[in-house]
């Protein structure tokens, strides 16, 4: 997901997109230790999506 489509989106949206991607990186942290992930990249993906959204959220909340 990029920036800009994370920036468009309403704090519900990325608070739902966030929780998503926090039982996501959960389960493949679960799964990479128990065995062989298909795609390890994966990992960082969700953890950069995770920052891209606090980063967003933490954004807007010093504007207010």
């Amino acid at each position: 997901m990029k920036p800009s489509e994370i920036r468009d989106m309403s704090d519900e949206q990325l608070d739902i997109v966030l929780k998503e991607a926090k039982e996501t990186l959960f389960r493949l942290r679960l799964q990479s230790r128990m065995e062989k992930l298909d795609a390890p990249s994966e990992l960082n993906k969700n953890k950069k999506l995770i920052s891209r959204i606090l980063t967003v959220l933490n954004e807007r909340n010093k504007k207010k």
